[in-house]
């Protein structure tokens, strides 16, 4: 990686965690006030509206976004065609929101439905009002400017909710600050853009796009289907207590996720799509961010999982500690997803997006399986299996990525083992330590103390097994201090 693609690099995927950090920071302080507010019965009520409209949402971008940022030589045709698309598609989503809200509701037993999917419905247009914005502020690596506007907006429609909440407003101080967060990203994006749009639009030029976007598009709808399936199963399936439950153990999950691959995704995509011809470049880049990913990947991984109980203990209170059992079982299922955002990224930089399109399909016969046979056993055992599946979703993601770029798979699945490894005896001699010899009595005390054991036991075997990330990450500290 060149020096100067490399500090851009390392910069934008700062700012985009940082803008990440603050945006869900903010939701999770406004989720803790609903926590506390409301029963874990009305979140698994909104559990499944945002489940719902958030399948939905996929469709007003079309796997157009990715074909955006992808493409080299961009017009502005090419910016005003899929302007108009998304937001012709997000008004007819809308529309039939709001035509089919009675009978979703009706499905699902609950009138209060109705009223919450009509009105959350909204933002498909608010999203697609300014998604040329985001899409060129993404192509040109300014996650700078796109995480200033997005912490603001997410301050500002943070600070509404979480006094709508002081009011009692219940599950609708959520709703009002989804809303005003994308009615303040429009303001703010359309403020600091240059772009508008004219009254120019060609099929040719979404055809074009659409050539790229459409394996993207076709990945994109089965990830959203998937990412929210069990959701909507285990509302018919499972009390709405218990779906609560279920759903904030997701969305801590989905918090890692987000922090760790979300942000390498944004970022990376860019990046490898301008070394896409440059074989070598491409290799290296992609060897030290697997190995440095790895690292970081079983280190958080085992954190989350032998503090579940503080952690949710301290976040939503006692009367949601059975969360902390679903939440366990979740965390040990992250890190195929957060490789993916490294090895699905190869795929789609260098251009072969039907591949990954195959590839994926792949994938989702393996999750459908599971979805059948867990769910017919019980929401635990259907994540029990969601375990197995990750592992078989890594392999064959690193199969074909390294086969794509002509990398050896072994090396890649040795670092893994080992760091799986030392996570695994990291987190046994956790217990045996606080089972033993020294526990203490208060509750941020505890989960200070087990952090320690946890990361230093993790760093000295690391460190004894000279894995490579570790090795990686000291080398580019060095380089950087020695600057």
């Amino acid at each position: 990686m060149s020096n100067d693609l490399k500090a851009i690099g390392i910069s934008s995927l700062i700012w985009d965690i940082m803008g990440k950090l603050v945006n869900s920071g903010m939701g999770f302080i406004l989720t803790i006030f609903l926590a506390r507010l409301l029963e874990p019965s009305e979140f698994g009520l909104i559990a499944i509206v945002l489940a719902f409209l958030g399948f939905m949402s996929i469709f007003f971008d079309a796997g157009l976004s990715a074909s955006l940022i992808q493409k080299k030589r961009v017009l502005d045709i090419h910016y005003n065609s899929v302007f108009y698309f998304n937001i012709v598609v997000a008004v007819i989503l809308l529309l039939l929101t709001i035509i089919f809200a009675t009978n979703i509701a009706k499905f699902y037993n609950n009138p209060e439905l109705v009223l919450l999917l009509k009105v959350m419905s909204i933002s498909f247009v608010l999203g697609a009002l300014n998604s040329i914005q985001k899409i060129q502020l993404q192509k040109e690596l300014n996650y700078k400017l796109l995480s200033q506007v997005t912490i603001l907006s997410t301050i500002i429609s943070g600070i509404i909710g979480i006094t709508l909440a002081y009011l009692n407003s219940s599950v609708w101080s959520l709703v009002v600050q989804k809303l005003s967060y994308e009615f303040l990203m429009n303001i703010l994006l359309w403020k600091i853009s240059k772009w508008r749009p004219s009254l120019i639009f060609s099929l040719k030029a979404l055809k074009g796009l659409w050539t790229f976007g459409f394996h993207i598009f076709i990945v994109s709808i089965m990830n959203a289907f998937f990412g929210r399936i069990d959701v909507l199963i285990a509302g018919k399936i499972v009390t709405p207590s218990t779906l609560g439950f279920y759903d904030r153990a997701k969305h801590l999950n989905q918090m890692v996720y987000s922090y760790s691959a979300g942000s390498l995704m944004s970022v990376l995509f860019p990046i490898l799509s301008k070394v896409q011809s440059d074989l070598y470049r491409f290799q290296s880049i992609f060897k030290k961010v697997y190995a440095i990913l790895t690292f970081f990947i079983f280190l958080l991984i085992g954190e989350f999982y032998i503090n579940a109980n503080e952690i949710i203990l301290i976040i939503y209170s006692d009367k949601w500690i059975y969360a902390a059992l679903y939440f366990k079982i979740i965390i040990l299922s992250t890190f195929s997803y957060i490789y993916s955002a490294l090895l699905t990224n190869v795929l789609i930089s260098r251009g072969v997006s039907k591949r990954y399109l195959l590839i994926d399909i792949l994938k989702k016969i393996i999750m459908i399986i599971n979805i059948y046979i867990g769910f017919s056993l019980g929401l635990k055992e259907f994540l029990y299996g969601s375990v197995i599946v990750s592992l078989c979703i890594f392999l064959i993601d690193l199969y074909f990525s390294t086969k794509e770029i002509k990398l050896g798979i072994l090396m890649f699945i040795k670092n893994t083992f080992e760091q799986i490894v030392i996570t695994a005896i990291s987190i046994v001699l956790v217990h045996f330590f606080i089972s033993n010899y020294y526990s203490p009595e208060n509750i941020f005390f505890l989960l200070l103390w087990k952090s320690i054991l946890y990361i230093g036991s993790y760093v000295i075997f690391s460190l004894i097994f000279k894995t490579l990330g570790l090795k990686y990450l000291k080398d580019e500290i060095l380089e950087r201090f020695s600057r």
